[in-house]
């Protein structure tokens, strides 16, 4: 059987128009209507009455010849890019995830398009990203436990800010409430020798958080004995954050029947320091997070927290920074959002037994018991 070179040719000139990109223009053409009316259909424009025999015609059309819009010129007509940018420290599990998730999912549903920009807190990187992301179309910022110090072209939405700047709107949980609901349970189990973790220098809730534990306890005559207090450093969402709090705390040589935690993942890695050491959770040692992650309701035992609705947050957040595109009202400072406690298995009550001590103290006492028992 003899080769068609010119059928070959034919195919291969066919295959090479199929996967040209036609314009707006070309593809009215080929159908011979009006580009208007095509570009009615195609963006899906309301209130425009074009039979369904013609859109569901325009639609083959455009995906037999590879049509795709130039929103780069769209949005250079409009100004509109539909494009938003975030910054966030890391993209890791949880706090910082859950609340990029609700994010996400409020801008999927509005029709924009998002870039996300991690920095580790780095005031350098924050910057530079800021210029980048609207270099590069974004109509506004969504900033995570971000350090924004100043207003931007654009307008921002700042999830844990707490700096009043001009043109940003800051969405915050409120601490105080947070801070009364994590006392008064522990107090109302008995605890009157606790532990606390404070945040790292670097995050947005960690002074507004302390500060609000600080005034609480007061009020409740609960006193916060300096070294009590643990100051986190490193620069993780791993639970290994919270394993060395523990051992800070035993080499004080102060007994504690409860422990705060800065989040839920530090509380999960002092959960389990607590363990290596023979400790029971929380037999001995109550322990409450704050966040109330995916995990805490999974860990053993099953993380008591402070609740803050990550997603929904998100949600909230990108919901304000929407309306100040959309809107010409003046926007808000400030958003509150309450947080709830949630109690599950992390703390009970406090039992005159189940100060910590330091292993050397219980390791002379098993020493004791032991002789007691050989005699």
């Amino acid at each position: 059987m003899r080769d068609d070179p010119k059928g070959k040719q034919k195919k291969t000139v066919a295959k090479s128009e199929a996967r040209r990109r036609v314009n707006l223009k070309e593809l009215a053409a080929h159908l011979g209507l009006n580009p208007a009316t095509v570009s009615v259909v195609l963006n899906n424009v309301p209130g425009r009455s074009i039979p369904q025999a013609t859109r569901e015609r325009i639609k083959a059309a455009a995906k037999q010849l590879n049509y795709e819009p130039n929103l780069l010129a769209r949005s250079f007509r409009s100004q509109r890019t539909h494009t938003i940018g975030i910054l966030v420290p890391e993209l890791g599990d949880g706090y910082h995830n859950e609340v990029m998730s609700g994010i996400g999912d409020q801008l999927i549903n509005a029709g924009y398009f998002y870039f996300t920009a991690h920095h580790r807190h780095r005031q350098d990187l924050i910057e530079d990203y800021t210029r980048m992301l609207v270099g590069r179309g974004a109509q506004g910022i969504i900033a995570i436990d971000t350090a924004i110090k100043h207003a931007t072209s654009v307008p921002v939405v700042a999830v844990a800010g707490h700096r009043p700047i001009d043109g940003v709107t800051n969405v915050v949980l409120n601490h105080r409430r947070a801070a009364e609901l994590a006392l008064t349970h522990l107090y109302s189990l008995g605890h009157r020798q606790i532990a606390f973790m404070h945040g790292q220098l670097f995050s947005s809730d960690s002074d507004v958080r302390w500060k609000s534990l600080v005034e609480v306890a007061a009020k409740m005559d609960l006193e916060i004995k300096p070294e009590m207090v643990v100051r986190l450093d490193r620069d993780t969402s791993s639970p290994e954050l919270g394993y060395p709090v523990v051992q800070q705390l035993q080499a004080t040589r102060q007994p504690f029947t409860a422990l705060v935690a800065f989040n839920d993942i530090s509380a999960i890695g002092a959960i389990r320091a607590l363990q290596d050491i023979k400790m029971r959770v929380p037999g001995d040692v109550s322990v409450i997070g704050f966040d109330d992650i995916k995990a805490a309701a999974f860990v053993m035992p099953r993380l008591t927290t402070i609740h803050q609705p990550l997603g929904e947050i998100g949600r909230i957040a990108t919901q304000a920074l929407l309306d100040r595109l959309h809107s010409a009202e003046s926007s808000r400072s400030e958003i509150i959002v309450e947080p709830t406690l949630v109690v599950r298995e992390s703390t009970g009550p406090v039992k005159k037994s189940s100060a910590m001590e330091p292993s050397t103290t219980k390791a002379s006492r098993s020493d004791r018991s032991r002789e007691s028992y050989t005699s």
